[in-house]
């Protein structure tokens, strides 16, 4: 299964094909030719184009990102499971049983140690909702709590757990 999305540099990208590689490399080596890229198009992390929201409530912590049409997104490693909604929009997900698409409303559970790549399709609304039982406000300090950069990184967190 594949899904081909677009043109970087003369160059067709596929968000992602089921080769039977591991998956982490995958995911891994896809977030490379996507940072190395250089289009405008590819984002990692908090930025100015991908602004994120932050809400708190007694014991929740609610992230909202809008990834506009045609961007990619590179997520990090979460070490705990949790929610998440797409509110507005359609989205091309890489996950471990191919590229999987959602289209708003939608809401599942996402695993821990999950890392996704994602391509919208339509201008998209994005929340993920995490328990903060000591609520918590710092974003750096919840950074720490809930996501790690790379899969060594999540091993070695499961390790410690």
């Amino acid at each position: 299964m594949k899904m081909e999305v677009k043109e970087l540099d003369n160059k067709e990208i596929v968000l992602f094909e089921q080769d039977g590689s591991n998956f982490m490399e995958q995911v891994e080596n896809l977030e490379r030719i996507l940072i190395n890229s250089g289009s405008p198009d590819i984002f990692v992390g908090n930025s100015e184009e991908l602004p994120l929201k932050h809400l708190f409530s007694d014991g929740i912590y609610t992230r909202e990102i809008f990834l506009k049409k045609g961007m990619f997104a590179i997520g990090k490693i979460h070490k705990h499971e949790h929610t998440y909604f797409l509110l507005k929009g359609k989205l091309g997900i890489c996950t471990e049983n191919g590229v999987k698409e959602i289209e708003a409303p939608y809401y599942g559970v996402s695993p821990s140690g999950t890392k996704r790549v994602v391509y919208a399709l339509e201008d998209c609304v994005f929340v993920n909702v995490h328990p903060n039982p000591n609520n918590l406000s710092n974003i750096e300090e919840l950074e720490e709590k809930f996501v790690v950069s790379s899969f060594e990184e999540y091993n070695k967190y499961k390790l410690l757990k």
